[in-house]
């Protein structure tokens, strides 16, 4: 794992979703354990293109249901 992308992640959805990092883990769910709704979600996204420099399509920004899954296809699309 990447740990100073899953740190740089964990800074943004903490500050996106006003949570503690502590509750941010890669199973934990942007709806069901971190609160976010849709406009929290298209927030979050937006605000990870600005600081991870790359474009994340609305269908697959949609499929995000974990941490996980949004770590995985942001280091699918580093250089």
């Amino acid at each position: 794992m990447d740990e100073e992308l899953f740190v740089k992640m964990k800074k943004l959805i903490a500050d996106k979703l006003e949570v503690e990092e502590e509750k941010i883990t890669m199973d934990a769910s942007f709806r069901q354990d971190l609160g976010a709704d849709s406009l929290d979600t298209y927030e979050l996204v937006y605000a990870i293109e600005e600081e991870m420099g790359i474009s994340i399509p609305d269908e697959k920004a949609n499929e995000f249901e974990t941490v996980k899954d949004a770590y995985e296809y942001i280091k699918s699309q580093q250089k």
